[in-house]
C-alpha cells in the first residue's frame, strides 16, 4: 500500500499524482482499478512491461521475470570508467598524485644526474668523449631492454607489484654505483639502474587509469611538474654536494628518494581495470568503493560489468599491430623516439655548450690544455645557468596543460615539436651566454611539452588489455633515441656544434608532420577496454 502515489520524473524530482496536495490517498498499486486511476498500461511487450503514458513522462520501467507474476526493476549496469567519473576526482586522486609525482621526482634525479656525472669522471678518471657518451648510453641501454619486460609484468601480475619491483630495483643499484671503484664497473652498475628506471613509466599507467575522463589529461600533464622539480632539485644538490663531497655522495644522495617511494607503494591499491580484465570484478568493485569513501562520493548503483572480450590476451606485442592500432603504432613509436633523442639531447648539450672553448656559443676562446693536465669542469656558474634551463620544465608544463585540453593531442605535440625545431636551430647564431641560454631555455620548454603529452595520448589511445605493453614499447623506442642523443650531443657536437644542432632541428621538424598523421584523437573520449572499441570508435 502507498501513502501516495507519486510519478517519477528524470533526476530527483517528483510530483503528487493526487490534484489535492492535502489529502492522503491510500491506494494499492496491483489493483486493476487504481492502474487505470494512475495511467498505467500494458506497453504490449512479450516481456510485461508497463509504463506511464500520462503528460508527465515515463515511470519505472519493470519486467516479470519467469512465468510468475512477480515484477521486479530492470538491472543498471555500469562500467570502470562510469564509475571513477561518477565519482569524481577527490581525495584519492590527490594522494596518488603525489605518490606518482614522487616517482617521477626520484626517477628525474636519476636521469638528471647523467648530465653531471659525465664531466666529473671526464677529469678525474681522464675519459675520453666516447666514454663520456657510453656513461649514458648504457643506461639508456638498460631501460631499452626493460621497458617491455616491465610492461609485461605490469599486464600479468599488476601495475602495484611492478611499481614496487622496479623501484627497489633501481635504488639498490643507484647506491652500489656509487661505489664504483673502475669505469667498468660504472658501466655495468649503472646499467642495472637503467634497467630499473625503465619501469617508471608505468606509474602512468596506474595513474590514467584512476582518473575521471574530463581531467585525465590535465593532470597527467601536472603530475610531470614532479619530474622538473625532481631535475631542478638534483642540480642544487649537485651543486652543494659536487665541490665539496664529490660525485660519489651525488649518486647515492639521489638514489635514497626511491626507497621512500617503495615504502609508500604499499598504500596504493591495484588498479581496477587491471582486475576487472583478469576476471577478479570483487577485488575491482572493492577499489572503487574505496574511491568513492575517500572522495566521499557515492557508488553508481547497479552492476559492474566486464569488457566484451574478457579472454583478451595480454602482454603481447603482436597485439600493437592490429589492423586498427598498427598505423597508430608506428607512427608512436616515431613520436616517442623523436621526443627522448631530442630533450636528454637538449639536456647534455647544454652542459657540453657551456664548456666548449669556439668563442661563438656563450664562451671564449680558450687554449687547449695538453692531455687532461688542466680539465675544465662544471663549475658553480655552469651549474647556475643549468638550473635556469632546467626550470623551463615549468612553463613548458603549463603550456601544455592548456593547449592540450582546447586544440587536443594531436595538435598539442605538432606545435610543441616545432616551437622546439626553431629555438634548438637559433642555437646556432653565434651569440652571447644569456641569449643562448634563453634559446635553450625556450627550446627546453616545448619539448618537455611534447613528451608529456605523449605521455597523454599513449594510454589513451591503447585498449586496457595492453595499455602498459603498448606505453613499455613505445618507451622502448623511446630509449632507442636516448642511446643515439649522447653521441650526437656530446661527441659529434665538439667536432661540429653546426652538425649537432642542426641534427635536433630535423629530426624535430619531421616528428612534428608525424603527429599530425595520427589516426585517433582522444580529447574527449573515454579509455578503452578492449580492442573492438577502440575500432568502433569515431576517429576525430
Amino acid at each position: 500500500m502507498f501513502s501516495r502515489l507519486v510519478k517519477y520524473t528524470k533526476g530527483d524530482n517528483y510530483q503528487d499524482l493526487d490534484a489535492n496536495q492535502g489529502e492522503r490517498i491510500d491506494m494499492d498499486i496491483t489493483d486493476p482499478a487504481m492502474r487505470e486511476f494512475a495511467g498505467l498500461t500494458p506497453t504490449g511487450s512479450s516481456s510485461g512491461e508497463f509504463s506511464h503514458v500520462g503528460d508527465g513522462g515515463v515511470l519505472d520501467m519493470h519486467q516479470r521475470r519467469g512465468t510468475g507474476s512477480t515484477i521486479e526493476p530492470s538491472e543498471e549496469t555500469y562500467t570502470i570508467q562510469q564509475a571513477i567519473d561518477n565519482i569524481g576526482f577527490g581525495k584519492f586522486q590527490i594522494k596518488l598524485s603525489i605518490l606518482t609525482g614522487f616517482a617521477w621526482m626520484a626517477d628525474a634525479m636519476e636521469m638528471m644526474i647523467l648530465a653531471i656525472l659525465s664531466p666529473a669522471l671526464h677529469c678525474e678518471w681522464q675519459l675520453e668523449s666516447w666514454q663520456q657518451a657510453l656513461i649514458t648510453t648504457i643506461v639508456f641501454c638498460g631501460m631499452f631492454c626493460s621497458s617491455s619486460f616491465w610492461g609485461s609484468v605490469c599486464d600479468k601480475y599488476g601495475r602495484r607489484s611492478e611499481l614496487i619491483l622496479c623501484s627497489v630495483f633501481t635504488c639498490y643499484f643507484g647506491i652500489l654505483s656509487a661505489f664504483s671503484p673502475t669505469f667498468i664497473w660504472m658501466l655495468i652498475l649503472r646499467g642495472l639502474v637503467g634497467f630499473g628506471i625503465g619501469g617508471a613509466p608505468q606509474s602512468v599507467t596506474l595513474y590514467a587509469e584512476f582518473l575521471p575522463s574530463s581531467s585525465r589529461a590535465r593532470c597527467v600533464v601536472l603530475v610531470e611538474i614532479f619530474w622538473a622539480i625532481g631535475a631542478c632539485f638534483e642540480v642544487l644538490l649537485a651543486l652543494v654536494v659536487m665541490p665539496t663531497l664529490g660525485w660519489k655522495w651525488l649518486l647515492g644522495l639521489s638514489a635514497m628518494p626511491l626507497l621512500l617511494f617503495s615504502l609508500c607503494c604499499f598504500w596504493l591499491p591495484e588498479s581496477a581495470r587491471y582486475d576487472m580484465c583478469r576476471g577478479q570484478a570483487d577485488k575491482a568493485i572493492a577499489t572503487l568503493e574505496r574511491i568513492a569513501k575517500e572522495n566521499g562520493k557515492p557508488m553508481p548503483l547497479g552492476k559492474l560489468v566486464e569488457p566484451s572480450t574478457k579472454a583478451t590476451n595480454r602482454g603481447s606485442i603482436k597485439d600493437l599491430f592490429l589492423p586498427e592500432l598498427r598505423k597508430t603504432t608506428l607512427l608512436l613509436w616515431v613520436i616517442w623516439f623523436v621526443s627522448a633523442f631530442s630533450y636528454y639531447g637538449i639536456v647534455l648539450m647544454t652542459t657540453e655548450l657551456f664548456q666548449i672553448s669556439d668563442g661563438c656559443h656563450g664562451s671564449e676562446i680558450k687554449a687547449k690544455a695538453p692531455c687532461f693536465l688542466k680539465c675544465n669542469g662544471l663549475d658553480t656558474g655552469d651549474y647556475i645557468d643549468l638550473t635556469w634551463t632546467t626550470f623551463a620544465e615549468f612553463p613548458g608544463l603549463f603550456v601544455t596543460v592548456i593547449v592540450i585540453e582546447k586544440f587536443g593531442r594531436k595538435f598539442t605535440m605538432a606545435m610543441e615539436f616545432f616551437v622546439f625545431t626553431v629555438f634548438v636551430l637559433f642555437s646556432n647564431i653565434c651569440t652571447s651566454r644569456p641569449v643562448l641560454t634563453f634559446f635553450l631555455f625556450v627550446a627546453r620548454a616545448f619539448i618537455s611539452g611534447a613528451f608529456q603529452a605523449a605521455y597523454v595520448y599513449t594510454p589513451e589511445v591503447y585498449p586496457t588489455s595492453m595499455r602498459a605493453i603498448g606505453l613499455g614499447c613505445c618507451s622502448a623506442m623511446a630509449r632507442v633515441g636516448a642511446i643515439i642523443t649522447p653521441f650526437v650531443a656530446q661527441v659529434l657536437l665538439r667536432s661540429s656544434s653546426y652538425t649537432a644542432i642542426s641534427t635536433y632541428g630535423v629530426i624535430a621538424l619531421v616528428a612534428t608532420g608525424v603527429c599530425l598523421l595520427l589516426p585517433i584523437e582522444t580529447k574527449g573520449r573515454e579509455m578503452k577496454d578492449t580492442t573492438h572499441e577502440v575500432h568502433d570508435a569515431p576517429a576525430r
